[in-house]
């Protein structure tokens, strides 16, 4: 029974379950900050004719929203990703 305890804790401190973890970590604060970049150019393309951004962007309403579609779908994605923590 002791020998069983004493292995569950030396698990813990291993090195490779320490790297592991700060990568699951690294990865997921990845997925969470690419997340909220592509949600906030998705918010931008989408909302340029609300924001009177749309003379400052230079590109047609139909682009616009096509690619505010796809990074708020791309985004909406990572943020699952993120939330998964499937690595």
């Amino acid at each position: 029974m002791e020998d069983f305890n004493h292995s569950s804790n030396n698990t813990r401190n291993n090195p490779r379950e320490k790297s592991e973890r700060s990568y699951r970590l690294f990865k997921s604060i990845y997925d969470f900050s690419m997340a909220a970049l592509i949600l906030g150019c998705a918010v931008l393309m989408l909302g340029a004719k609300w924001f009177k951004l749309d003379q400052v962007l230079n590109v047609d309403a139909e682009f616009r929203t096509i690619f505010g579609g796809m990074c708020l779908l791309y985004g909406g994605f990572r943020l699952y990703r993120g939330f998964q923590k499937d690595y």
